[in-house]
């Protein structure tokens, strides 16, 4: 199997994992944002450990890519932060739509970071993704933009900057469960302070739930590592939107959220993106 399709594979598996991740936030109830990221970086930080360990690996990075660790946890840390406060306070489907502008951002931080270049055909692919997402997401902008839904905007802003960095850290020779170590204990240290200012006391329920956050987000967190060291992000960060389907077929089934007939035109729109991006990156692999 070559690396394009891999990065395909842990792409889609990826954004499963992230929309398991915001359905189990959303049933741990009542927390603040920031409360609840710490958690989930929590378990992540310990299945990056154990992989380590296991695999008799160094906890070491090189120094020269330090900066493009600082980056990629910074921004990371933010995106989990506005994303989580967004699933919070809007439908399920609209939050993971919001996040998932993330590709469309991440084509552009690539072409201008990376300087991976981009041609029209996956130009228009991308654009017609990120227009679908917003007829899903249409709801949440009645009668103008909410706090929670600029909030999640940025968010997604950021993670397409912080996978953006997760391209680059694997360019330059870095391994997948040292950059998640490091982005989870990052963003854990960020968490501190507000936890021993304001901690909200935690029900057996929510822990469940948050464990389960955890375990999801640590799920999607490797995959698109993986992914992103398998492929370029002009190449499969498109796939990426799937998490927009997972997520509302989610919270029809346990919240009974409904999308009404403009959210299908979006799921279509994204799932025909998909598809031409795919056969275009076929025909010229020439396999």
């Amino acid at each position: 199997m070559k690396d394009k399709n891999r990065g395909i594979i842990c792409i889609i598996l990826s954004a499963f994992s992230f929309a398991l991740m915001a359905l189990f936030l959303k049933l741990s109830g009542d927390l603040p944002a920031i409360e609840k990221s710490f958690f989930r970086n929590l378990v992540a930080a310990v299945i990056a450990f154990i992989m380590i360990i296991r695999n008799k690996e160094k906890i070491q990075i090189q120094k020269r890519n330090l900066h493009w660790f600082i980056l990629r946890s910074l921004f990371g840390t933010l995106g989990i932060f506005c994303n989580f406060y967004a699933v919070d306070h809007l439908v399920l489907s609209d939050a993971s739509c919001l996040n998932k502008l993330s590709p469309f951002f991440v084509i552009v931080f690539s072409y201008l970071v990376l300087k991976e270049k981009i041609t029209p055909t996956q130009c228009a692919c991308v654009i017609a993704a990120f227009v679908g997402s917003l007829f899903i997401v249409k709801p949440s902008f009645a009668g103008g933009m909410t706090p929670a839904a600029v909030i999640g905007f940025v968010g997604g802003m950021c993670a397409g900057f912080a996978y953006t960095c997760v391209r680059k850290l694997g360019l330059r020779g870095e391994r997948g469960p040292m950059i998640v170590l490091f982005f989870s204990t990052f963003s854990m240290l960020a968490c501190v302070p507000y936890l021993i200012m304001d901690f909200h006391p935690i029900s057996a329920r929510q822990i469940f739930f948050l464990l389960l956050t955890g375990l999801a987000a640590a799920g999607g967190q490797f995959g698109v590592t993986a992914a992103y060291t398998y492929a370029p992000a002009r190449e499969i960060s498109v796939y990426d939107y799937t998490q927009i389907m997972f997520s509302a077929i989610m919270g029809l089934l346990v919240f009974g959220q409904l999308p009404d007939m403009l959210s299908f035109v979006g799921y279509c729109v994204i799932i025909a993106a998909g598809v031409i991006m795919f056969l275009y990156n076929k025909r010229r692999g020439g396999n």
